[in-house]
């Protein structure tokens, strides 16, 4: 599929820059590279030119790279110029280019668009490129890749091939019973795989929550009385002064948050308003967003001064959490064993004391939450729903009661959500959705 025009962006980074990327997609591509770089040049190789303007005016001098199609990124001829990345050159270059006939800027993410479009990717692996794009951790960059290679669309075709067979084999003994090359009786097998395929697609539901960790973060949320050393802890492990820290209790009335990089994780680490009875108006906000926040974290941290422990109120239980003993400077030794033994970990912000292997823990429970190395996981909400609606098909489909006809339209329902995820099937709704997901340039 070749569109009738072609589209130009900066493809690089933020300038200005050392070098700046600009690429161009579409029919026109080849007579934008033969009327700037002077020629045509050797195709898949990078070469130096002078880059001049319709009408002769020396533009820069850059190395230019044409990819003829299909076989290229998008599916169409597609050219790059790689320029001196100050802005006043990027700017000529776009707007020199935009100036040729039936060629404009692109929209966010219509490279890749055109590369769907065009059967180069389809949608799965589409989103992995803009998780490749936003990764900002080793974590994600691995599960972005491996899915941008394929293995999440090839396990869900593979289901979705099973299904499509299964179907097949019971609408032939529906159709030719009597026919002498159709097995006697295939219904058996043909169950048993889709029973095993309901297992497998429930396992690989389960494993959203660890897909969520790797992309968006382990979520730790700190807790406790006012004055038990939240904001301190924070501080501490930003290893900066991202919260205010002051002896007047209630100082932090809102949410805070840094991002963390913890054994290639993301970690959201959020310190929060201190927890106690008759709070003021303001400060029982902050007390209500941290106990809301806390409902949803992945792992909750206890504070309490064990200097002076102080009842922070009922606690949320059902969420994992470590119980943190904090000021253990303010204790003699004696003492500050006895403290120590009474919470999982005891610190001492001040003296260092406790905060690395505190980090360690949390870095520990984030990696636990991300699975094993290798998983393929469900990577988008949307995917959990496809998934399940198909399960829910073949938990019908399965149904010893149901009659044949039926169960096979079951099948076929089942396969069309399995198609849908990756693009298999009619999925235009999704697209302004997908792809806007995407910087301009991508």
């Amino acid at each position: 599929m070749i569109s009738g025009d072609s589209i130009v962006a900066l493809s690089s980074g933020r300038l200005p820059a050392g070098v700046a990327v600009l690429r161009i997609s579409g029919p026109r591509t080849r007579f934008v590279v033969e009327t700037i770089a002077g020629g045509m040049i050797k195709e898949r190789t990078a070469v130096l030119r002078k880059l001049r303007a319709p009408d002769g005016t020396v533009l820069d001098t850059g190395l230019v790279v044409f990819f003829p199609g299909p076989a290229s990124f998008t599916g169409e001829d597609v050219a790059e110029f790689h320029v001196h990345g100050g802005r006043a050159v990027v700017a000529r270059m776009l707007e020199t280019i935009a100036g040729f006939d039936d060629v404009r800027h692109a929209e966010p993410g219509e490279f890749t668009r055109r590369a769907f479009l065009n059967g180069k990717v389809d949608l799965v692996e589409t989103e992995a490129l803009a998780d490749l794009v936003n990764a900002e951790t080793e974590a994600q960059r691995r599960f972005a890749v491996q899915n941008a290679e394929g293995a999440q669309s090839e396990l869900y075709l593979g289901w979705r091939r099973r299904l499509i067979h299964a179907r097949a084999m019971i609408e032939a003994e529906i159709d030719f019973a009597d026919e002498d090359d159709v097995p006697g009786s295939v219904s058996d097998a043909v169950w048993f795989d889709v029973r095993s395929m309901i297992s497998e697609i429930d396992n690989h539901i389960a494993g959203f929550h660890a897909a969520e960790v790797i992309r968006d973060g382990f979520e730790v949320v700190i807790l406790g009385a006012p004055n038990a050393g939240k904001s301190s802890l924070f501080n501490a492990l930003a290893r900066r002064d991202a919260a205010i820290v002051t002896d007047e209790p209630g100082t932090t009335r809102d949410l805070l948050e840094v991002v963390l990089d913890l054994q290639g994780l993301r970690v959201r680490l959020i310190d929060t308003a201190g927890l106690r009875e008759g709070p003021g108006k303001i400060e029982a906000i902050g007390i209500e967003k941290a106990k809301a926040k806390a409902g949803r974290a992945d792992l909750l941290l206890l504070l309490e001064d064990a200097a002076d422990p102080r009842d922070a109120g009922p606690l949320l239980v059902t969420i994992p959490a470590l119980r943190v003993g904090t000021k253990l400077d303010l204790l003699d030794g004696g003492a500050a064993d006895d403290a120590a033994r009474r919470y999982e970990f005891g610190i001492s912000v001040v003296e260092g004391t406790g905060v690395d292997e505190l980090l360690a823990e949390i870095g520990h429970r984030a990696t636990q939450a991300a699975g094993g190395a290798g998983d393929v996981l469900p990577s988008r909400l949307r995917h959990v729903e496809l998934l399940g609606a198909a399960n829910r098909h073949l938990h019908r489909a399965a149904d010893d009661g149901t009659p044949q006809e039926l169960r096979a339209e079951e099948l076929r329902l089942a396969a069309d959500r399995l198609g849908r995820i990756v693009g298999a099937v009619d999925v235009e709704d999704l697209l302004d959705v997908i792809f806007s997901q995407f910087c301009i340039g991508k």
